[in-house]
């Protein structure tokens, strides 16, 4: 078989040196990722989340808690006012005689 130019014969040869070097697995070391490594990283990552999620949770009760404590404390304090301004209007129809 007669090849058009040098370069296509060049990658022809990468081709066939770079291919066989491929199929040979490389030799597993300690250092390496291994399904029980990536079960403690999973472990981990979902232990961090649920922390997240625990403190978004105390974020909003603690939010929703001091919103309802100061509503409360507003119709407290205009629920006094108008029961204090009722019963001075209250006097004050009673002293004057219709």
């Amino acid at each position: 078989m007669r090849m058009k130019s040098p370069l296509s014969t060049f990658f022809l040869a990468g081709t066939l040196v770079c291919v066989p070097g491929l199929a040979v697995s490389q030799p597993f070391t300690p250092g390496q990722d291994s399904a029980k490594q990536d079960m403690k990283d999973a472990g981990h990552e979902t232990k961090d989340a649920a922390k997240d999620v625990g403190h978004g949770v105390k974020t909003g009760t603690k939010k929703a808690y001091h919103a309802t404590k100061r509503g409360t404390k507003k119709a407290y304090h205009k629920t006094k006012n108008t029961v204090k301004g009722g019963a001075e209007g209250a006097k004050e129809g009673a002293k004057e005689p219709q």
